[in-house]
This record gives structure tokens, sequence and C-alpha cells, in this order.
């Protein structure tokens, strides 16, 4: 009886020393992310004023939920409406992330392959000129992977010029391009992003789902993950309250540009707009702690866009390399999924780890004076050395 006893506080002991050892482990880690997280935050505070930034945010999610959130500065300056979880944003070229989904939705259809020559849909490219083959070799996967051989930029040339127009308003001004475009490399030997084409991804989705890109995006994507307030191009008048303004330093003055411009034929490669609060359920989606009533994209499709498809370069020990349009991030044997966008003076990234469910967003509202690619660029490699490595 003795023994049995002694044996019963030995278990109860050496189970109890193991659970206290797990809490305090757990306390230990979660004041050191605390922590970690604080320094993040008064890093992009420093950086934001020294790059002289209106407004900002960044968002870290855990598990489905905003855990931590940071907004700089201002909205709109000249009201003093300070960025806040409701301020809409334009988000650039992460609505790319949105054309590739709707691109898979459709491959899950039977409606086309990856494969699939971009020609099959557009026999207009057939005017580019291609030095190293047919144009018939060009697929969609070569879109998503940014390996055409297409040019980046829209437009050929400059367009510096307060009246020259953003972005070629209609698909008849880009094809009125294509007899003076050329692909500039073997297409599908290396990546080279390309804006271009992923207005002809838009097109053929256009064309197969008999809907404008705008309204199949909103109805098969927003809509289902409750994206109710983001929208494409020229901002409702209901929601003109919440939309940040976007400054430019000219003269050496911050000046605004204004609420709103249209993105033209170019809306599916970076229309979207959108509030953090919809970009949140938008994020959660793709790490999976979403809402599951509506089935948006099957999980193994999503993660298809994940797969690596060709190298980029290593940079601070970190190797980037491009999937199916997201870019993939390795460093100390983790992988971050995301994407990034420039247009109009906003500047937005994001981030994912799915196997901690743990990502961040962030977004910035003005340029012109300072490198804002370089003020991302620092910024991103500081969340993943100081946040993300909290998840090992």
């Amino acid at each position: 009886m003795l023994n049995g006893m002694s044996n019963f506080f030995r278990v109860f002991t050496t189970t109890l020393l193991i659970t206290l050892s797990l809490i305090m482990n757990s306390y230990s880690q979660s004041n050191t992310f605390e922590n970690s997280w604080k320094n993040a935050e008064k890093h992009f505070s420093e950086m934001l004023n020294e790059y002289e930034v209106a407004g900002g945010t960044m968002i870290f999610l855990k598990d489905g939920i905003v855990d931590k959130e940071y907004y700089h500065g201002y909205a709109d300056v000249e009201t003093g409406r300070a960025v806040d979880n409701e301020t809409i944003f334009h988000w650039a070229s992460i609505t790319k992330t949105l054309t590739a989904i709707a691109t898979m939705q459709l491959r899950d259809q039977g409606m086309l392959s990856l494969d699939d020559p971009l020609t099959h849909y557009l026999p207009e490219l057939h005017q580019i000129h291609n030095p190293f083959g047919s144009m018939d070799e060009i697929t969609i996967r070569m879109v998503l992977n940014h390996s055409t051989g297409l040019r980046n930029p829209t437009w050929p040339w400059g367009g510096n010029e307060d009246w020259h127009p953003f972005e070629p308003a209609e698909w008849s001004q880009l094809m009125a391009m294509f007899p003076y475009t050329n692909i500039e490399f073997k297409p599908g030997s290396r990546h080279s992003y390309s804006n271009p084409a992923f207005i002809f991804l838009g097109k053929i989705i256009e064309q197969l789902s008999g809907d404008s890109w705008e309204v199949y995006v909103d109805k098969n994507i927003l809509k289902p993950l409750k994206m109710h307030r983001s929208y494409f191009n020229h901002t409702p008048r209901h929601l003109l309250p919440y939309r940040s303004n976007s400054y430019q330093f000219k003269d050496g003055e911050r000046r605004a540009r204004g609420f709103d411009f249209h993105t033209g034929i170019t809306t599916s490669n970076g229309g979207l707009n959108a509030p953090l609060s919809d970009m949140i359920n938008y994020i959660n989606f793709l790490i999976g702690t979403g809402d599951d009533n509506y089935q948006i994209l099957k999980r193994s499709s999503l993660e298809e866009l994940w797969g690596k498809e060709l190298d980029i370069d290593e940079s601070n020990g970190v190797k980037s390399s491009v999937a199916l349009s997201f870019f993939l991030e390795e460093f100390d044997d983790m992988r971050l999924i995301g994407h990034t966008g420039t247009q109009f003076s906003y500047y937005s990234w994001f981030y994912i780890h799915p196997e901690s469910n743990s990502a961040v967003v962030s977004i910035t509202n003005t340029d012109g004076k300072h490198n804002m690619f370089e003020f991302r660029d620092r910024m991103i490699d500081y969340i993943f050395k100081n946040i993300f490595t909290s998840f090992r």
C-alpha cells in the first residue's frame, strides 16, 4: 500500500513539474514576443519619422485574430484624420494574388489549364515579337511565375508629366503597343516581374467567366470573404470618409495626390482598395483560420500557388523565390509566403507563416523624397528576423 502511494505521489509530482515547466516556458515565450513586438513598433515608428511618412500601419495576426496593431500618423493630414483599422488604402500589386486565386478557381472547374498558351484565348498576342520562338509557347503558368519574358511596366516609356495618363484606360491601347513589344528573354527560363502579363490573365478570366474581372472577383472572392468595403478604382461616395489620401514630396513639399485614381485596364494587376479590417479577412483565409462557411478555393489548390517555381536571389541570409503569383522567403529553416504592392505613393506588403497561423501586414501612404522601396525592404527584413523567428 505504501509502495502504491509512493508511486502515485512520484507520478503526480513529475506530472506537476512538467506542467509547471510548460506553463513557465509558454509565459517566457509570450513575454519574449511582447518585448519583440514593442521593439518592432518602436523601430517602425522611428523609420516612419525618418522617411517622413504621413501615415502607416503594421498589424500582427495570430490564430485568426488581430493580436497586435500599430497605427501611425494620418490618413488625411489636411483634416487631421488619423489612420485606424477602418482606413481604406490602395494595395496595388497585392491585387495580383486575387487574380491568381481566380485563375485557380477556373482551373478547378475545368475551364483552363495552367499550361494553356495565352494565345489560345488571346490570339492578338501573336503580334508581339518573340525572337526566341512562337508566342504559342508562353503559358498561363509563366504569367503566374513571372517568366513570360514580357517587360515589367505597362507603358514602355516614361510618363512623368501631370497630363500623361496614369495607366492605359482600354484594352485597345494595350493592343496598339503589341507590334512594338519585344519578348526580352527565353520564356520560362528565369523570373522577371511583369505587369502586362497579369492584364492578359485578367482578360482570360473575363472571357471564360462572362463577367468583367472586377465583378468576377467581387462575386467569387471578396463577397464570400465578407470584404464588403473593398472595391476597385474610384471610391464609392459612402466610403470616402474612410479613404486614405496619398502623399508625395514635390519641390521640397509634401503634397496630397488625392483620394482617387483609376488603374484603367491594369485593374487585375493593381486595382484593389480595401480597409485593414477587410484585408484581415483575406489574410486569415490565406492562413487557413478564416470563416469556412464559404469554399473560396480548395486548400490544396491554394497551397499549389505556394509551390516554388523559380529562384530569384539571396540577400542578408534570405533566399527569395517565386511561386505562382506569391513570393517565398526562406531563412533560418522558415518559409514565409507573401506579396508586396507599390503604386501612387502607397507601399504595401504582407507575409504569412502558415505553420504558426501567423502573419504581418503593413502599408504606408507617402513617397517622393526618400527611397520607400528601401524603407519597405528594411522593415520586412526586421520583421523576418525579429518577429517570425519567435515561431520556429
